[in-house]
C-alpha cells in the first residue's frame, strides 16, 4: 500500500492537464463574454452614429427635447427619429467626473501619507477600517444623503437670490447642480483610493525611507519623494478604478445634479457651479423604460457605446503609465 504522500506522475500531470483545460476555458468565456458584451453595445448604438455622424457629438438645439422627439418617433421604420447633439451630456460627464478625480486623488494622497506616517498608531488603526467600509457604502446612500441634505443647502444657503435671477430666463437653480454632483462623488470615490494608496505606500521597503532620513531629510519629504514616487504606479491605478467608477455613476448624480441635459456656462462666473447638469449614466438609468422604443433605445446604447469606449481608454493609459513609471521603482531598487 503505497504511502498517501506518494502520487503516480503520470497521475499527477494528467491533474494538472485538466486544471489547466478548465482555467483557460474559463477564461476563454470570460474573453468571449466580454467580446460578445462590446460587439452587442455597438450593433445597438450604431444607428443613431450612423444618423448624426460627427454632429452627434456636437451642441446645437435642447437635448431633451431631441430625445422626447427621439422617444416620440412614428411606429414606421422608415419615419424614425434619431436627431441628437450629446454635447451637454458628454460636457457634463467629463466635468464632474474629472474634477471629482483631481480633488479625490489630492485627498487620497495627503490622507494616505497622514495615516501611514504621522497618525499614531490607535488612530491608524481606526481610520483603515472606516475608509474601507466607506469605500463599500453603496452609492445611493450617498446620493441620498446629497438630495436630503446637501442639495437643500446649496439651494437655500449658499445660492444668492441675484444669482437665481440672472439665468432665471433659462434654468432654475434650486440646489441641484454639478457643484453638489462634484461634491458627493469626491466623498463617494475618495475612500477608494485612500485604501489603495495606504496599501501601495505600506508596500515600500522600509530600508528606502530609513536611508532618505539617514541624509537629513525630513519624514514628509522623505515620504513625498520616495514612497510616493516608488507608488505612483498604485495610486495611477487608484485613479482609474476611482475614474472608471465615476464615469458609471447614474442613481446618484441623477439624484443631486438635476434632471436637465444642461452645459454650463464658465461664463457665469461661481454661478457655473450652481447650474444643472445630466451626465451619460444618468440619462441611461432614467431613460430606461424607453428601451422597448426602438430609436430611443438605440440612442441609449450609443450612450453606453461611449461609456465603453471611454473606460477602455482609461484602461490603457492607466497600462501604459504604470509601464512607464516602472523605470522610477527599478532605479530605486
Amino acid at each position: 500500500m503505497k504511502p498517501v504522500g506518494d502520487q503516480n506522475p503520470e497521475q499527477g500531470d494528467r491533474t494538472d492537464r485538466r486544471a489547466e483545460i478548465a482555467l483557460g476555458a474559463l477564461s476563454a468565456a470570460v474573453l468571449l463574454l466580454i467580446a460578445f458584451m462590446i460587439v452587442f453595445v455597438f450593433a445597438k448604438a450604431w444607428p443613431s452614429f450612423s444618423h448624426n455622424g460627427l454632429a452627434w457629438f456636437g451642441p446645437g438645439g435642447n437635448v431633451g427635447d431631441q430625445l422626447a422627439a427621439i422617444f416620440n418617433s412614428p411606429a414606421n421604420p422608415d419615419e424614425y427619429v434619431y436627431e441628437l447633439h450629446a454635447w451637454p451630456l458628454l460636457y457634463a460627464t467629463a466635468l464632474i467626473t474629472g474634477i471629482s478625480v483631481i480633488l479625490a486623488t489630492i485627498i487620497s494622497v495627503l490622507s494616505a501619507m497622514f495615516i501611514v506616517e504621522f497618525a499614531p498608531g490607535w488612530i491608524s488603526a481606526i481610520l483603515q477600517p472606516v475608509v474601507r467600509l466607506l469605500a463599500a457604502v453603496p452609492s445611493v446612500i450617498y446620493g441620498l444623503i446629497g438630495v436630503l441634505v446637501l442639495v437643500p443647502f446649496i439651494g437655500n444657503h449658499i445660492i444668492s437670490q441675484e444669482q437665481k435671477e440672472s439665468v432665471q430666463y433659462v434654468i432654475t437653480l434650486d440646489g441641484s447642480s454639478i457643484l453638489a454632483g462634484i461634491l458627493v462623488l469626491t466623498v463617494m470615490i475618495t475612500p477608494i483610493m485612500v485604501a489603495i494608496t495606504v496599501d501601495a505606500l505600506r508596500s515600500v521597503p522600509r530600508n528606502w525611507m530609513e536611508g532618505a532620513a539617514a541624509l537629513g531629510v525630513n519624514r514628509f519629504r522623505a515620504l513625498r519623494t520616495v514612497g510616493i514616487r516608488s507608488a505612483r504606479p498604485a495610486i495611477v491605478a487608484a485613479a482609474i478604478l476611482a475614474t472608471a467608477r465615476a464615469l458609471g455613476e447614474a442613481i446618484m448624480l441623477a439624484m443631486v445634479t438635476g434632471s436637465k441635459a444642461f452645459s454650463p456656462n464658465p461664463l457665469d462666473g461661481l454661478t457655473f457651479f450652481f447650474e444643472p447638469a445630466k451626465t451619460l449614466a444618468s440619462e441611461i438609468v432614467d431613460g430606461s423604460e424607453g428601451l422597448s422604443v426602438k430609436p430611443f433605445g438605440e440612442t441609449l446604447y450609443a450612450f453606453a457605446a461611449i461609456l465603453l469606449i471611454s473606460s477602455a481608454f482609461l484602461s490603457f493609459s492607466g497600462w501604459y503609465a504604470r509601464r512607464a513609471m516602472r523605470k522610477y521603482t527599478l532605479q530605486a531598487r
